[in-house]
């Protein structure tokens, strides 16, 4: 692959980001409503809103909020663009992390209580999922010698067959990061009586959309990161990380809502321990 086309690939990468993340969403809705036998939006539904809330005058509780909401995209943004340019792993994941922590103080910074507890929720949220993320990124610096994205494309082998426990466990983050049931803890699209829309509660008109997007784009960043456990070919790392977003989906219609303290726990001990087999696999085996 020569320079050139290689440098046009991860510009299209970041470009149709918003288009993708979009489509994705579509998709999840059109699954979900055949699963529970109804006829669903259309695909391209998710646009329609988006434009839609743009559009609508905005309710803003506080002067920070716009500000943190534009955060949460904007950080998720930089760090889509930071895989595109094959950056440090440890630092691309905490570039989205402070993404996560303006959605979180643009709940706690408003009076309702809804907010507040999402707010709250969001950060066990991110409890939940930073552990098993840098458990994987200290994987693949045992696997590479590098935490570089770069250098998971330039090894031989796909991360699937060294790491398989790491990707079976991000089916935990993704259903996190999508906030779906059991999971939907900090905010969700249903009206549950003792979250109502939690973290988004007090997002409205512009500020909404802003956070919206945010949300699209944490996803594709997610199944981003699922994808380079076969970097080698990304036509199959996307085929991979449309699987694991098939069965977050799947998972969300089987499951009922569960508490935090459930979260935490399958988090900390399913995901946690199951990742560190597999780290301690490769070291006492040398399978790299």
């Amino acid at each position: 692959m020569t320079q050139e086309i290689d440098m046009a690939l991860r510009v299209l990468y970041v470009l149709s980001a918003p288009i993708l993340a979009g489509l994705l969403t579509g998709i999840d809705r059109k699954l979900t409503a055949r699963m529970q036998s109804r006829m669903g939006p259309p695909l391209l539904q998710p646009f329609y809103d988006l434009i839609k809330l743009w559009g609508k005058e905005p309710f803003i509780t506080n002067n920070i909020q716009p500000t943190l909401a534009f955060g949460y995209l904007a950080f998720t943004v930089t760090g889509i663009s930071l895989i595109a340019l094959q950056e440090d792993l440890l630092f691309i994941l905490y570039t989205v992390l402070i993404a996560d922590v303006c959605l979180a103080v643009a709940a706690y910074s408003t009076k309702s209580p809804y907010s507040n507890l999402g707010g709250k929720r969001e950060l066990l949220a991110m409890l939940s999922i930073e552990p098993i993320m840098v458990l994987t990124a200290i994987g693949v610096h045992l696997i590479t010698g590098s935490f570089q994205i770069s250098s998971i494309f330039a090894y031989p082998t796909p991360l699937i067959f060294i790491l398989p426990a790491a990707l079976a466990v991000q089916v935990i983050v993704l259903v996190i990061d999508m906030k779906k049931s059991p999971f939907d803890i900090s905010g969700s699209s249903h009206a549950h009586q003792s979250l109502v829309r939690g973290v988004y509660t007090e997002f409205s008109g512009y500020t909404q959309a802003l956070v919206e997007l945010g949300h699209w784009l944490k996803v594709y960043f997610t199944m981003s990161l699922i994808a380079l456990f076969w970097a080698q070919n990304f036509l199959i790392g996307g085929a991979i990380a449309f699987v694991l977003f098939f069965v977050a989906i799947l998972i969300d219609n089987l499951y009922p809502r569960l508490d935090w303290k459930d979260m935490l726990k399958t988090s900390w001990t399913f995901g946690f321990i199951m990742i560190l087999v597999n780290l301690i696999v490769i070291v006492v085996f040398k399978v790299i």
